[in-house]
């Protein structure tokens, strides 16, 4: 069985709780989050084998497809992303610091796993749109040369559906910049 992870992320409350049944109703998921994020939109995101996951975002799309923002499913993860979205991730040092945000939800998640894919980095935190108005970032953490690969990747990616807004890559940062993200 190959682990995924999918998402939907709708205009409405009404919208992304009725998707959010449809789609444990329809196959064997996980519901990762499924709640309100700013500015009162609602998000899910799910994880389970590939074709669960496939099925049940189907289902959404298709079930309320008027109030759809944005989706996706990503077979084969990198595995930092899990612990990055729970807000559990372990980072001994910042060697160099990578920020970015989106104007969505759903894109920052295929960004972070496209960087993570690209370099050596570990993932720190991915702020999926809470308290944010919509928006998203990612932060991430390796050597300088690797930071920047990474996140030229997930601007480039999120850039594709034009939901790029901001990034920037600090060498070395600060000790109290470490101990404030850490």
């Amino acid at each position: 069985m190959s682990k995924a992870i999918g998402m939907v992320e709708y205009k409405t409350v009404s919208a992304g709780v009725t998707a959010a049944d449809a789609m444990v109703k329809t196959s064997e998921i996980s519901i990762i989050e499924a709640q309100t994020v700013c500015p009162g939109k609602y998000i899910v995101i799910i994880s389970g084998d590939l074709s669960a996951v496939n099925a049940a975002v189907e289902t959404a799309k298709t079930l309320q497809g008027t109030h759809l923002i944005n989706s996706f499913v990503l077979g084969n993860p990198h595995e930092s992303i899990f612990p990055a979205i729970y807000g559990a991730t372990t980072i001994e040092d910042v060697s160099a610091l990578g920020i970015m945000e989106t104007y969505d939800a759903t894109s920052i998640i295929v960004a972070a796993d496209e960087a993570a894919k690209t370099a050596i980095v570990d993932l720190i935190e991915l702020r999926v749109a809470r308290g944010m108005c919509g928006k998203s970032y990612l932060m991430l953490t390796g050597e300088v040369a690797a930071v920047e690969a990474a996140i030229e990747r997930a601007k480039s990616v999120a850039a594709e559906g034009g939901m790029y807004l901001d990034s920037s890559v600090i060498a070395h940062p600060d000790a109290q910049i470490r101990d404030a993200i850490l």
